[in-house]
């Protein structure tokens, strides 16, 4: 239907290339957007050399399953995903964000694998899902934390 249209390396000068010359490394992206609610206050840990990091965890809803045999709609599940903050700046911002509060998240996403010799019971035998936390911005605050702000602007 369409002519296709073939052009060999050869023939193509450098300066058409598609792609950038610099090491995969540099362009390799592994990135998790999400939108959902906090299901907790972001909590403040601190690492084995005494170096605070917050933790948060945000609920996603999945996306409705079509309907079964008999027209049905089966219900949604949620994911809980778990986020880790290193960054001071945004850690002061997180420690005053509230539970309930539907929030926008940029996170780098990493995957590391069981280690071959550990106990399958043990987070170190099981494959673990890091999302490293990137950006966070509020949509909506909690109902009952709006209510508390408009009463507590009448009583001044």
């Amino acid at each position: 239907m369409f002519p296709v249209l073939r052009i060999s390396a050869t023939s193509c000068p450098a300066s058409a290339r598609a792609f950038s010359t610099t090491p995969h490394r540099a362009s390799d992206l592994a990135k998790l957007l999400l939108i959902g609610h906090l299901v907790k206050d972001p909590e403040s840990r601190l690492t084995k050399h005494d170096k605070e990091y917050f933790t948060y965890t945000v609920a996603t809803r999945n996306a409705s399953l079509p309907p079964d045999a008999n027209g049905e709609r089966r219900n949604s599940s949620s994911t809980f995903h778990r986020i880790l903050s290193f960054h001071e700046g945004s850690n002061k911002y997180l420690s005053t964000l509230k539970k309930g509060s539907k929030v926008y998240v940029e996170t780098a996403f990493e995957i590391r694998e069981a280690e071959p010799e550990a106990d399958p019971s043990t987070p170190q035998g099981q494959r673990q899902i890091f999302l490293r936390h990137e950006s966070i911005k509020v949509l909506n605050y909690p109902k009952h934390d709006t209510q508390e702000v408009s009463e507590a602007s009448n009583s001044f």
